[in-house]
């Protein structure tokens, strides 16, 4: 070891959540030192959120040639370059690199030491060839895709969400293992893009979100023309030069050009050496406190992916404003889940804050649910929408347990009802605020008038009240 660094933060995994943390705390007077083993900017930036968002806009312009026809417009069938397609994808990687590059965090004051880490001691990691004795440190490594244990998957040649930017030949027929959020998004791009697609899901797809919504979801889909199929486990794999072939449990074979495998996350925890740490963790990642601090070593934080619990970008953004007001200011903390939207960018979105109607059900008893659809909205005529619903969840006193809302900009939609919960506002806020007209975002305050509607509208005392009233001049 050439030298001893003694920073006040040593922040491990340049993604998303290590990133702002960094970036946070530098800017406010800590020493930060960054270690980061492969490429600045995370899954986030270069296999996750931004190339699949950067394929789903592309595959949006596509299938806007096909759907004019209602407006009056001749529908036809686009040309696709797909490996221009894929330079759209990685030019938008491109445009933001900088922002999480080396030189900007050197630039703001940041040590980056581009090696992988690993704890030595309780107190002490290497990186670099250098050790690192920080105050506080912050496990930021984000995830990795999981193959599952299917025989023959290893050697198939199979995509995931990290090999398939690299992939530059349409698909004449991909097959999908797993239709949760990312298997149906990627199902949804591919094929209007030209590719044939049948997504394989071994319980119910989209299974974590409303029922209903995911439905309108899953009809949107194979009304374009992508085959799911649900309740369906998967026996084996094998590749026969270039056809792969999924064996189902029924028997059946589902054979493909390309196998795209979507079926779960492990958190990147091998390297670090926990145990030397005093770390405790499982395959699920660090255990930490609801200050996302390690429960073994209070030195240690975990954020994001890292600290197990939900996986998104957004949450390891949020994460780390919390740390840095632990760690910095010493301020007490407490990571809360019932906050956080997660939304699966189809089209139509699916976007969903706080508890499901069943969840709800489950945990809080009798609820109540207010609904409007999104076609009855007056931009909803315009647009021609045919599908689409918001639907608040409401307990006691009017208390928003959670939302659903599938439709188009659905995630941009359920943000509202996201700081609703945060501030823990009463549904009577929704739908007592003032919604520009005409938009989509009418429908929360509809949904949320629909609570009130029976109390109003169909109440004899509220009758009476107004008949006494009227009599007093």
């Amino acid at each position: 070891m050439t030298d001893t660094l003694t920073p006040d933060l040593c922040v491990i995994g340049g993604g998303s959540g290590g990133l702002s943390v960094a970036a946070g705390a530098v800017q406010m007077g800590a020493s930060v030192v960054l270690i980061e083993g492969h490429r600045m900017g995370g899954d986030c930036l270069n296999y996750g959120c931004v190339p699949s968002k950067s394929l789903i806009a592309a595959a949006r312009a596509a299938q806007a040639q096909r759907d004019g026809a209602r407006f009056g417009i001749a529908p036809h069938e686009p040309e696709v370059d797909f490996a221009a397609v894929m330079d759209h994808v990685h030019g938008v990687i491109g445009a933001i690199e900088p922002h999480d590059s080396v030189e900007r965090f050197e630039g703001l004051g940041v040590t980056v030491i581009r090696d992988w880490a690993r704890f030595v001691s309780p107190r002490e990691l290497e990186a670099g060839g250098r050790m690192i004795r920080p105050r506080r440190f912050v496990i930021a490594t984000g995830s990795s895709p999981a193959a599952p244990p299917i025989p023959g998957l290893e050697g198939s040649g199979h995509l995931d969400n990290e090999t398939i930017w690299d992939n530059r030949v349409l698909p004449e027929h991909l097959v999908i293992i797993g239709g949760g959020p990312i298997g149906i998004e990627m199902a949804q791009a591919h094929r209007r893009l030209g590719a044939r697609v049948t997504v394989l899901e071994a319980q119910k797809a989209l299974g974590r979100d409303d029922p209903d919504a995911a439905q309108v979801v899953l009809d949107g889909l194979r009304a374009e023309g992508v085959e799911i199929r649900e309740g369906v486990g998967v026996e084996r794999v094998a590749r026969d030069g270039n056809t792969v072939s999924v064996t189902l449990a029924d028997g059946s074979t589902v054979s493909g050009s390309h196998l795209f495998v979507a079926t779960g996350r492990r958190p990147n925890l091998g390297r670090l050496d926990l145990d030397k740490a005093g770390v405790a963790h499982d395959r699920a990642g660090v255990t930490v406190t609801k200050g996302l601090r390690s429960t073994t070593n209070s030195r240690v934080y975990a954020i994001g992916d890292a600290a197990g619990g939900l996986q998104f970008t957004h949450v390891a953004n949020y994460h780390a404003g919390l740390v840095i007001r632990s760690a910095l200011f010493r301020l007490p903390v407490r990571a809360r889940t019932d906050l956080i939207p997660r939304v699966t960018y189809s089209d139509p979105e699916l976007a969903q804050v706080g508890l499901t109607e069943a969840e709800a059900r489950e945990q809080h008893g009798e609820v109540e649910v207010a609904r409007f659809d999104l076609p009855e909205t007056d931009r909803g005529h315009a647009e021609r929408l045919e599908a689409g619903f918001a639907k608040a969840i409401i307990g006691r006193r009017g208390r928003i347990l959670g939302a659903t809302i599938v439709g188009p900009h659905a995630g941009e939609l359920i943000q509202v009802w996201s700081l609703a919960i945060a501030e823990k506002m009463k549904i009577s806020a929704i739908a007592g605020h003032v919604a520009a007209y005409p938009t989509l975002g009418e429908v929360s305050k509809r949904a949320a008038g629909a609570y009130y509607a029976p109390r109003l509208f169909q109440s004899d005392r509220v009758k009476w009240i107004v008949r006494l009233l009227a009599r007093l001049g």
